[in-house]
């Protein structure tokens, strides 16, 4: 099909184009921007007035609970959920039931996925096997079967020389280790911010030292043995200072925050809201403004929903026992927004935290509109709000903080590989 979208803000973060310019589709692929190919007539015409059309979304972190956990929910669901947010490349993390950590599974489902044609998965392989922090995975059949990094997900790695030898390993193949910084003795049992809101309310409190602890060792280790090394979901002024300091310091590290933690603190917990038990948990005020920051000045390199849809079962429970996670596939594109609004951010530059620098770090081509590159391509518009209730979110998953709140930012249309994959009504 031949597609040509015309008269919209075109925002390619990669090319450097902010500008009002066509795109023209054929056979899956961009075949230019600006002026039409020599003969090119188009099957269908998409009218962009007053949208912006921007690279398809790519996140870093998107649980869809496959295979294991269907009851909380399914691929279709998380897939249809990703395409009505402009998301048309994800990352899923290993903690499934059983674990990414044989090729296998890696293949069955990249395999499930390709088959339903939309967004492209890439799985991101256990570093251990059955995330138990014991032994290695063969992270190099992984790698064939498809997986684009390693990581624990949020499984602990109490020997750090087992660490030690998975950095190795992965320096010398130039693999890339996922990790999240929390140490599990210094957390243990924890479920907020060691903060006034915990204290109040009575929650065992997750210090932000068993951040900075976790954090120091993985850093010290990625200096040890050269390793690239991605830190995933920041939440503490004290973890971005240390990154900015290693990266000034050389070391080979990326890292991103969850989309929540640059607009919510443990303030927002409230009265035991369970929809804001999330790991890692919500900080102080002065925590999120440093992350917002540090979103603006490049120390932190990227964005993710750090999509987790929960069962409504395991969430409606008191703060403590409630399962931590929020959806945030369709939010992660007005949240963006939000924080861009907020923070004077232009857009060219918030958009590049959920396209281009999100594909940098999982080193894959996407998040761009480069003439001959697949065209995968978000059209939504940035003025259009809508309330966030259960009925208008696709995804199986209803929990998330934001539940009865206004955002601006609507998906239009989803182009993944050339085909219109998700229409707004």
């Amino acid at each position: 099909m031949k597609i040509h979208i015309k008269n919209g803000r075109l925002i390619d973060p990669k090319n450097g184009i902010d500008a009002q310019q066509d795109v023209f589709i054929a056979a899956g692929k961009i075949v230019a921007v600006g002026s039409a190919p020599n003969g090119f007539s188009a099957n269908r015409m998409i009218d962009a007035s007053s949208m912006i059309v921007c690279p398809g979304l790519v996140d870093l972190s998107a649980r869809l609970r496959e295979p294991g956990f269907e009851y909380m929910a399914t691929l279709e669901s998380e897939m249809v959920a990703a395409i009505a947010g402009g998301v048309t490349s994800l990352a899923c993390p290993p903690d499934t039931d059983p674990p990414l950590d044989e090729p296998g599974l890696v293949e069955m489902l990249k395999f499930r996925a390709r088959n339903l044609h939309q967004a492209h998965v890439y799985p991101v392989g256990a570093l251990t096997q059955a995330l138990k922090g014991e032994r290695l995975t063969e992270m190099a059949e992984l790698v064939d079967a498809g997986c684009v990094a390693f990581s624990q997900a949020d499984a602990p790695i109490s020997d750090n020389n087992v660490l030690l030898c998975g950095l190795q390993y992965a320096a010398t193949f130039g693999f890339t280790v996922w990790l999240r910084a929390q140490d599990a003795t210094l957390a243990r049992n924890g479920v907020a911010h060691d903060g006034q809101v915990a204290t109040r309310l009575g929650l065992p409190a997750i210090p932000v030292c068993a951040e900075t602890t976790a954090l120091a060792t993985f850093l010290l280790l990625a200096r040890e043995t050269g390793a690239k090394i991605h830190i995933c979901r920041l939440s503490s002024a004290e973890g971005v200072d240390m990154v900015r300091q290693a990266k000034r310091l050389g070391i080979p590290v990326t890292c991103d925050i969850a989309v929540h933690h640059a607009h919510l603190s443990e303030m927002d917990i409230g009265y035991f809201d369970p929809n804001c038990h999330l790991t890692p948990p919500l900080r102080s005020g002065r925590d999120r403004d440093a992350l917002r920051l540090a979103l603006a000045d490049g120390t932190v390199d990227a964005i993710c929903s750090d999509h987790t849809p929960i069962d409504e079962d395991v969430k409606q429970l008191p703060f403590a026992e409630a399962e931590s996670g929020a959806t945030g596939l369709e939010l992660l594109l007005p949240l963006t927004l939000k924080w861009a609004e907020e923070s004077n951010i232009p857009l060219p530059a918030a958009l590049a935290k959920i396209t281009s620098d999100a594909a940098r770090i999982l080193n894959i081509d996407a998040g761009h509109l480069s003439a001959g590159s697949a065209a995968d391509i978000c059209v939504f518009d940035p003025e259009r709000c809508w309330k966030v209730e259960p009925a208008a979110l696709k995804s199986q998953g209803k929990n998330t903080p934001y539940l009865g709140l206004e955002l601006k930012g609507k998906v239009k249309q989803t182009l993944v590989e050339g085909l219109i994959v998700y229409e707004a009504k």
